[in-house]
């Protein structure tokens, strides 16, 4: 059953005619499906106003679709986002006589620069998300999957149910999952997947599961929960920061940022600089995966609040 995760950016509520509306917070998920293919569309419901939001639905997103209503900050602060998570695969709607060559010029050096440029047709995008969907990578059998929660509630006679997106791996029922960055483990009690129970969940799928040994309240957005031990946390980061290019400002000790990886947004600060490298301290864990990478965002930078990438250790 393929599933493809796709942010609907530049345009709120673009995505009422795309799919059926499900959870809504500061982010808005839709959900549609033809077949064994489903596609979960998500929006950035509280953008440009907190960045947070736009983070959280660009990090949800395997795909996006940029609708571009105008030129202006908050379009260049998306590009720029999505450059820095690495979403390389794309759609651009050019509305209000904007046209693929404006918009080339500007995309040019980023990982929206290969984005298939198409008009405002709803059928159209509909069939060719669908037909993305079909293409997703299909999971492979493994003992170890991870995860990736964005949201969470009790459910009476059922008890923590979390609601998320298989990132590695395949995740089992009767697994015990490391909930991570805490030090508590999880039993998956149930998995549902479009409303259906099933044995297992792959890689891309949403899933909803209903967990044993923990509480809602011992969840949180971003949490992983991975049978996978090489699945860690740091309180600090050291190394190099790659800023975007269109990022001015210098980083300073004691300057107040927030990082993002996965669905987790920490609030932090720079507690050292020198030899082109940056210590961050965050105010709580950050659990990650080997090879990952960090968000790093200044909330105060004005028009563009996104300051470029860091290796997390």
């Amino acid at each position: 059953m393929p599933n493809l995760n796709v942010a609907v950016l530049g345009s709120p509520g673009f995505s009422r005619e795309l799919g059926k509306k499900g959870t809504e917070s500061d982010v808005t998920l839709y959900n549609a499906r033809r077949g064994d293919s489903n596609l979960t569309l998500i929006e950035a419901s509280k953008y440009p106003e907190k960045l947070a939001s736009l983070y959280y639905t660009a990090s949800f997103a395997d795909y996006a679709v940029l609708v571009v209503d105008q030129i202006n900050a908050a379009f260049g602060e998306t590009v720029v986002m999505l450059d820095c998570l690495g979403i390389a695969r794309g759609v651009i709607i050019p509305r209000n006589y904007i046209t693929g060559d404006q918009l080339s010029k500007l995309t040019r050096g980023t990982a929206t620069e290969g984005y298939t440029v198409m008009e405002d047709d709803i059928p159209r995008l509909r069939e060719h998300l669908m037909a993305e969907a079909d293409r997703a990578p299909r999971g492979q059998a493994s003992d170890t999957g991870t995860v990736v929660v964005d949201h969470y509630f009790n459910v009476r006679g059922v008890g923590a149910v979390a609601l998320g997106v298989v990132r590695a791996g395949q995740v089992h029922r009767h697994d015990k999952l490391l909930t991570r960055p805490t030090s508590k483990t999880a039993q998956v009690r149930s998995i549902q997947k479009n409303d259906e129970d099933w044995e297992t969940a792959e890689l891309g799928d949403r899933v909803g599961l209903a967990l044993k040994n923990v509480e809602a309240s011992d969840l949180d957005r971003g949490m992983m929960l991975t049978s996978d031990p090489a699945v860690t946390q740091t309180s600090a980061i050291t190394g190099e920061l790659r800023q975007v290019k269109y990022w001015a400002n210098p980083v300073a000790e004691g300057m107040d940022l927030h990082v993002g990886t996965g669905l987790q947004f920490n609030s932090a600060k720079v507690t050292e600089t020198g030899n082109g490298h940056v210590t961050i301290t965050l105010d709580r864990p950050l659990a990650y995966a080997p090879g990952s990478r960090a968000t790093v965002m200044y909330l105060n930078g004005g028009n563009l609040r996104v300051v470029g990438t860091i290796q997390l250790p």
